[in-house]
């Protein structure tokens, strides 16, 4: 790893080291009070165990843990500490936590929280996460809390609501002959199918959605929940060494086009768009997503600066429109044209969706007032007969998940991801990639064939349809739900953003849009230290998919796609472009032989040297150093 982790992450902020705890074939991360990457035999069984808190927004408290001891022997392991979280009004929720695990299999999780005061919250409580990879689809026993047993599949397209409810256990395969039961006590749980968010888990939570939220805990009552974990059965295999040997890349078919890539442009970043537009040329992106939102007071002045850029870049254009729905939508829809028409503000396409639909309805809530999707898009239609029209969610995937539009008078349907709306730390953000696949799977089942957008998409989330508002974040932390992440100015986000592009990549997407060009979400660094306006890391991955676009997607493959991503396009000449991103906090040694490129140059930004070196690569076997993003071709 580099010695300066600003140049990895943007920030110099490091993530606390996991302490490993291990007890025979049994093995777990322990990170900030809670158990990450809970193994047997080297096969991931559970993805966390957490006792987390929640304010009234759905951010997560973050509590100083005090009088940690750990405990380890050949056998067995333990933790006990306590922790407090200080919530609004002076009130106080401290509780005291204690872990247990042992050579046999069986692992403790047990909390005691105890209010000072009533204390709010959203939820407080565990939440269990099983991982996606290689359990998507398969069969598990689910036991609820009136003693019943069934016998079930986890959901392999995404469920939009709640598989299971009233849990008490849940069993699964680990491998063959052995099985693994999780079993929650102190409270009623249910399962929700994380992957709508994009994490790559299923989560299993304390206090079903249905009650009431925000709610309070009573001063002076404790509140006590357990989680244990039992492995039985199979072989004592142990945990096989991954790290040193190289990643394979090996090639494949060929499949669909690759995507149009977009990034999008807000009407208070223009200025300095227009200042940049020699790098807006050489990052070449193939459209321009333009953003307009009457509520927050655009207006006529947002469509003129809009035009102004549009006229001085020759990229396509999508106006991505948010409807008030305030009175007649034909009024609401034909201002905005009429406003289009006088500013000459050149459109290939618009994309419509109510305002309120930025917000989400999660299960046992009353859905808010909307006119009919079908009305919206009809008077969009009427206002915009001759350009495209979209139309989805400028959310995420949940909400179209959850209220699937009526595609037939749309062409083509669109939604965006955040990797940090349940947990920002670096492994979430990274693992939130495998649960790409899963949501363009679900939506082509849904929609088909129809023409396919995503974005924009950034680690950062731009609006929060869970609570009031996005988290500030000034100090450049890592925080779920925040308007901005120090990672965006890191090679970190270079790596997302090639490792997402080659996620996505089968669903033969029609436009992929990743960063905006200036501003927070921007390619060009928003402000100081990094040097205001300089082209930053995710630049660099930026235009490397756009280079791509409309090339033939040959699926190559990665023998370890959680620390390689790969992406690889052939040209109408028939030239073949790979895109390599190393995924990881480790140098990964690769060797790309197989494709058949070993005598060309591989061009690998390298934060050491700050700058991109070209490699020779005649063996096609060279080290990737950590999030490093890599040409070949």
């Amino acid at each position: 790893m580099t010695k300066d982790p600003f140049l990895l992450y943007g920030t110099r902020a490091v993530e606390v080291e996991p302490v490993r705890l291990s007890a025979g074939p049994l093995s777990a991360d322990f990170v900030n009070g809670n158990l990450r990457t809970i193994r047997h035999g080297g096969i991931e069984v559970l993805r966390a165990i957490a006792y987390i808190v929640r304010d009234r927004d759905w951010g997560t408290y973050e509590p100083a843990l005090e009088d940690l001891i750990i405990e380890k022997s050949d056998d067995s392991f333990s933790v006990r500490y306590s922790a407090s979280c200080a919530g609004p009004g002076g009130s106080r929720l401290s509780f005291d936590a204690k872990i247990e695990g042992h050579a046999d299999g069986r692992l403790s999780f047990d909390v005691s929280a105890l209010p000072e005061r009533d204390f709010e919250t959203n939820r407080c409580g565990f939440c269990i996460l099983h991982p996606i990879a290689g359990l998507a689809g398969s069969p598990v026993k689910v036991e609820h809390t009136d003693g019943s047993v069934v016998d079930t599949n986890l959901p392999l397209l995404i469920d939009p609501w709640q598989p299971f409810k009233d849990m008490r256990a849940i069993t699964h395969q680990v491998r063959p002959g052995a099985t693994a039961e999780c079993r929650m006590e102190g409270d009623t749980f249910e399962m929700e199918d994380q992957r709508n968010w994009s994490d790559a888990s299923y989560k299993t939570y304390v206090r079903p959605l249905a009650l009431p939220w925000p709610y309070v805990l009573p001063a002076g009552q404790t509140n006590r929940q357990t989680i244990t974990l039992r492995v039985t059965g199979g072989p004592k295999v142990t945990d096989a060494a991954t790290g040193a040997a190289p990643v394979r890349i090996e090639p494949g078919e060929a499949g669909a086009k690759l995507p149009d890539v977009g990034v999008v442009i807000y009407p208070e970043d223009i200025e300095a768009a227009l200042g940049k537009l020699s790098l807006l040329n050489t990052l070449g992106p193939q459209q321009l997503l333009l953003h307009y939102d009457p509520t927050h007071g655009h207006g006529l002045d947002a469509l003129q600066a809009h035009a102004k850029l549009a006229a001085a870049f020759p990229a396509k254009t999508t106006l991505e429109c948010v409807v008030a729905c305030a009175g007649d939508l034909d009024s609401e829809l034909s201002d905005v044209a009429e406003m289009v028409r006088r500013t000459g503000l050149r459109l290939d396409a618009v994309a419509v969706s109510p305002s309120v639909d930025r917000q989400s309805t999660p299960p046992g809530s009353v859905w808010p007032a909307c006119p009919p999707l079908e009305d919206v898009y009809a008077a969009a239609r009427r206002a915009f007969p001759d350009i495209c029209l979209g139309g989805g969610m400028f959310s995420y995937f949940t909400e179209l998940n959850r209220k699937r539009v009526p595609a037939g008078a749309l062409d083509f349907v669109t939604h965006c991801t955040c990797p940090i709306v349940h947990a920002a730390d670096d492994l979430s953000v990274m693992q939130s990639l495998e649960a790409l696949p899963f949501i363009t799977q679900s939506v082509r089942a849904i929609y088909g064939t129809k023409p396919y957008r995503i974005g924009p998409s950034t680690i950062a989330m731009r609006q929060n349809p869970y609570g009031g508002a996005t988290k500030d974040n000034c100090d450049g932390q890592r925080i779920a739900m925040a308007n901005r992440d120090p990672r965006h100015a890191g090679l970190f986000a270079a790596a997302w953003t090639i490792g997402y592009a080659a996620r996505v990549a089968p669903a033969g997407l029609e436009m992929l849009t990743l960063s905006s060009f200036t501003g927070s979400f921007g390619v060009l660094a928003a402000d100081e230290p990094a040097g205001e306006g300089t082209p930053q890391p995710i630049f660099h991955a930026v235009r490397g998919l756009a280079a791509l676009a409309g090339y033939t997607h040959i699926a190559a493959r990665s023998t370890d796609e959680n620390r390689v991503a790969v992406l690889a396009g052939r040209s109408p000449t028939g030239a073949i472009t790979t895109l390599l991103a190393n995924l990881t906090s480790d140098d990964v040694p690769v060797d790309a032989s197989a494709v058949g490129q070993a005598a060309g140059a591989v061009t690998i930004w390298d934060v050491e040297s700050k700058r991109v070196l070209d490699r020779s690569a005649a063996s096609g076997r060279f080290t990737m150093p950590a999030y490093a993003i890599a040409r070949i071709g």
